[in-house]
């Protein structure tokens, strides 16, 4: 009898022992290295500050850097330096969908969780997609309010970020999609602004000076939408060459003020951010609908967000600022 009470309280030692690995197991702290397109742009800004808070609700320790440059060879870098490290999950916005492919895959092959956001990489090159909105939610707006503007009718021209964002690429198709619509609207040219925002002034510039009778422009990143609006501005055409596009509300509200711009289409960055560290932290756990199964998942504050079967997250759907709401945002 006193030969099984002891291998009884054995037993009970053994099991509480593997119990507490277990929970110190579950409980480890998993590393996230976040890496947008370029350091100091406000969009990103607000993309970390709204990271920072879910990784504090989740206990994740979390690393945000990238380069000072739109440059997708530094990102590459990075992302080596960061498999070398052992990070439990690699965030990116890539600047190249393609160029950053293999360096993406060689972080899965070791084991790294490897998620996008903002823009896509070539799906076999990451685990899900962290989109801000659909491809073509943010066409449709885009097209629909510059239309509005200019009654329909008359040349316009896109001012993008490179011609090889995966990002910019999906919305100018949908935007061509959608300007099937407009027949009076006609599309004379796409230029590259390369995340600069002097860089997007002389494109814009040089875009009024080819095409004198250019009625609208789409400026359709965060740098480039502040630059295409001074350019119009200081050529002394507000309200004659309509402007439109994706940028932070502080970043546009004086030229809203000015009359310069009419309409900023974009969503909240932080609650991307925010959003992406949850995919992170299910993502590790084991949490994650299955690939190629519709499904969702509950990301703190956000509620209830789409998961489609192709790994894309879905933030929701875009917001319009005008006059009227614009300077209620603090981003």
């Amino acid at each position: 009898m006193k030969r099984l009470t002891v291998w009884v309280l054995i037993l009970a030692m053994a099991l509480a022992t593997v119990a507490t690995f277990g929970t110190m197991a579950m409980a480890k702290q998993i590393t996230v290295a976040m890496l947008p397109k370029v350091l100091g742009e406000p969009y990103f800004i607000a993309s970390q500050k709204g990271a920072e808070l879910a990784a504090k609700e989740l206990g994740i320790k979390f690393i945000f850097d990238g380069p000072v440059t739109a440059d997708v060879t530094k990102q590459i870098e990075m992302i080596d330096n960061y498999i070398t490290r052992g990070v439990d999950v690699i965030a990116v916005s890539p600047n190249d969908a393609n160029a950053i492919a293999p360096i993406l895959k060689k972080a899965m092959s070791k084991g790294i969780k490897v998620i996008t956001w903002d823009a896509d990489a070539v799906p076999s090159a990451r685990n899900f997609f962290v989109n801000q909105v659909t491809y073509e939610g943010v066409g449709k707006a885009l097209v629909d309010v510059l239309a509005d503007e200019i009654g329909g009718k008359g040349e316009v021209a896109i001012v993008t970020a490179s011609l090889t964002a995966a990002n910019q690429n999906n919305w100018i198709k949908y935007m061509k999609e959608e300007l099937k619509d407009y027949p009076g609207m006609k599309l004379v040219d796409i230029r590259p602004s390369e995340e600069d925002q002097q860089l997007a002034f002389q494109v814009t510039t040089d875009l009024m000076t080819a095409y004198p009778n250019l009625r609208g422009v789409f400026a359709i990143t965060s740098v480039a939408f502040p630059g295409a609006a001074e350019a119009i501005k200081q050529a002394g055409k507000g309200g004659k060459v309509a402007v439109t596009g994706l940028s932070t509300p502080k970043s546009m509200a004086k030229y809203v003020h000015e009359g310069v711009v009419k309409n900023v289409v974009l969503w909240d960055p932080g609650d991307l951010g925010y959003l992406a560290m949850y995919v992170a932290k299910q993502l590790v756990d084991g949490k994650m609908p299955r690939p190629g199964t519709d499904g969702t998942i509950t990301a703190g504050k956000l509620g209830k967000i789409q998961v489609k079967a192709d790994g894309e997250v879905i933030l929701g759907p875009p917001t319009v600022f005008t006059a009227r709401n614009i300077d209620k945002f603090d981003f």
